[in-house]
């Protein structure tokens, strides 16, 4: 695999916070950027903004071709007109996470005492929290008092709950989508596999691999292919490739089962796209992540009082992010008498249900947000 950089340097619409964000490490960054898109118009009381949250590999670029591979926005089945979270009646905002490598602040932007090169392995940890906390500095920027609706997938989900749980006033509705409250013991072993990987990668050189001019492409290759595994059932693999060979009709020693060359398409594409020191960071954003570890470890306590409406959704072929974690946030939001529906959604597609064709998920999701705009009145 090519280890030299390949990763493009693209303009990204964003805007820059010169007071900087405290992190919950304890550390100040000095300056914060966060890489931003937009779709559909804000409506004159400013009350049909919807913020939609990424996921681990996902960036701002949710309905519209992707700067870089050109692939077709990441949500668009969702975000579009006519669609669920339909751009004709919403003002749909998705920020570039803190930590990510698509504009927003992270590992390979300017280092606050060395700004001729970049973080890179130097970049201080980040939460899930932080997340929030930068995307809040932007919603505040573009003069949004509060969001109609947060909504968002696998870690786009946890921040959504900590959007909910750390600004309950600024959040109309909330819609956490194959996520859970905390990340699992399971989920952590696959991201230190993946770190194993790109920290083994012999040009990774202790995260420096920018000064050397190559990138560790293999193993963050490997982390990918390993990541993306946990994606997908083994309904839908089995369905999708079976035993099937590639370019051959019997099996004989040296020939590649489909699947092989699946995962090794998966993994040299993620390459061209993504950072391997931002892989880092944010994977282990999602491990830190336990929003009743914040809350004396009751996760009710982070929903008391709350005036959120929430639509919590799973799917029944997920084992990374499996329904018993979804019900529990149900259970909590219950306890406190908050207004919550849980749908678990019939699949065999596992986690990555949430970003395919899904019909029933997506009448699910339209009638709730129709419903949520009927009850708040909201101006279309």
């Amino acid at each position: 695999m090519d280890q030299s950089p390949i990763f493009s340097e693209v303009p990204h619409q964003s805007v820059r916070f010169d007071d900087g964000l405290t992190l919950d490490c304890g550390r100040h960054l000095n300056k914060l950027t966060v890489a931003y898109r937009t779709y559909g118009s804000l409506n004159a009381a400013r009350s049909n903004a919807v913020l939609i949250c990424h996921a681990l590999t996902g960036d701002q670029y949710v309905a519209e071709p992707h700067p870089i591979t050109g692939k077709p926005g990441w949500w668009e089945a969702i975000v579009g007109p006519g669609r669920p979270v339909d751009t004709d009646k919403y003002f749909v905002v998705c920020a570039n996470v803190l930590g990510g490598c698509m504009g927003s602040t992270g590992p390979r932007s300017p280092h606050d005492e060395r700004p001729d090169e970049p973080w890179g392995v130097e970049f201080p940890p980040v939460t899930i929290a932080d997340m929030v906390r930068a995307q809040k500095k932007l919603v505040d920027y573009l003069g949004i008092a509060r969001l109609f609706a947060v909504v968002g997938g696998s870690m786009g989900g946890m921040q959504t709950l900590a959007w909910a749980a750390l600004y309950p006033q600024s959040v109309f509705a909330a819609v956490p989508v194959a996520a859970a409250s905390y990340h699992s013991a399971q989920n952590i072993a696959f991201h230190e596999i993946g770190r194993q990987a790109i920290a083994a990668d012999p040009f990774f050189y202790g995260g420096r691999y920018w000064a050397e001019g190559v990138i560790p492409a293999r193993g963050l290759a490997v982390a990918r292919m390993t990541a993306h595994i946990t994606y997908v059932s083994e309904a839908a693999l089995t369905r999708k490739f079976g035993r099937k060979l590639q370019g051959a009709s019997d099996l004989l020693i040296g020939d590649r089962f489909e699947v092989e060359s699946y995962l090794e398409h998966q993994g040299s594409s993620f390459v061209r796209r993504f950072d391997a020191n931002s892989y880092l960071t944010i994977t282990r954003a999602m491990d830190l992540f336990d929003l009743a570890a914040d809350y004396g470890g009751n996760l009710a306590d982070a929903f008391a009082g709350t005036p959120t409406r929430f639509l919590l959704v799973s799917f029944s072929s997920d084992w990374l992010f499996p329904t018993a974690q979804s019900r529990a946030i149900a259970k909590a939001l219950n306890h406190v008498a908050a207004n919550v529906s849980f749908v678990e959604i019939a699949s065999d597609k596992g986690h990555d249900a949430f970003l395919l064709d899904e019909p029933d998920f997506h009448r699910t999701l339209n009638g709730f947000l129709i419903g949520c705009a009927e009850h708040a009145g909201l101006d279309r």
